[in-house]
């Protein structure tokens, strides 16, 4: 059993401790923190979660073997580079930088420190895209030729104007952070790397905040083209559709 420490008590942060707290045969949440605990006090209480005031507190703890981060995106990176010096495996939300260095050094200090790093990306797990990815490997849908698919939502409508999630540092790119990431991750486990990428991104639905509508072409190294569209303004929707040369599959 995995005793871990679940930091950032928020909605989403939650959602992962309901989701497999007293559950779970593999991992379970003894410990946590935030920056006021009194806000989640009921919640830790009820599921047997102490809270802690401080980041560093949790890291210092030596029945904690990991941590999971559901913090804001900009504070990833310091906190899984934290956690690997501490010697906790990580389990940290997406995106898990915000740039690409960012990513590599958080990346390295894992690597160097022995633990394990996971990002949230859980549409891997989904048995439809793994049997897509069968049916490219076994020459079902032919060559692949095309990706298309949009990860769509009210999002920008949940949260007020000083809400951290309407920080443009803290969404570049707009739904991308929240949303569209998902879908280009799956893009990346069926196509593989990207040779390039033209995009654009706007606010256009509020007179604040992060931007709303986000599209993108994207060119794979194997060959095949995609496109990647992300509208956080708009009715919940998702889809994913990619062209073989014998065929397609959604």
């Amino acid at each position: 059993m995995i005793n871990a420490a679940i930091v950032g008590l928020g909605n989403w942060g939650q959602r992962l401790v309901s989701s497999v707290q007293g559950k779970s045969d593999a991992i379970h949440f003894v410990t946590g923190a935030m920056r006021n605990p009194a806000n989640a006090a009921s919640y830790a209480a009820e599921h047997g979660i102490e809270l802690q005031d401080s980041y560093e507190k949790v890291l210092a703890d030596p029945k904690v073997d990991a941590v999971v981060l559901a913090t804001p995106h900009t504070r990833h990176v310091e906190q899984v580079i934290a956690a690997a010096k501490a010697g906790k495996h990580v389990f940290t939300e997406k995106p898990i930088a915000l740039d690409r260095q960012s990513a590599a050094s958080a990346i390295g200090a894992c690597a160097r420190a022995g633990v394990t790093l996971a990002v949230g990306y859980n549409w891997r797990f989904q048995p439809a895209l793994r049997e897509i990815r069968n049916m490219l490997d076994d020459g079902r849908l032919g060559r692949l030729l095309h990706i298309e698919g949009n990860f769509c939502g009210p999002s920008v409508y949940r949260f007020p104007r000083e809400h951290w999630r309407q920080a443009r540092e803290e969404g570049p790119a707009g739904g991308m952070t929240g949303r569209g990431v998902h879908t280009l991750d799956a893009y990346l486990y069926l196509a593989g790397r990207v040779a390039s990428v033209h995009a654009q991104s706007d606010r256009l639905a509020l007179e604040y905040g992060i931007d709303d509508t986000t599209s993108m072409l994207l060119r794979f190294e194997g060959g095949a083209s995609g496109y990647l569209g992300t509208v956080i303004a708009t009715a919940e929707t998702w889809r994913m559709q990619v062209f073989g040369s014998k065929g397609w599959v959604e």
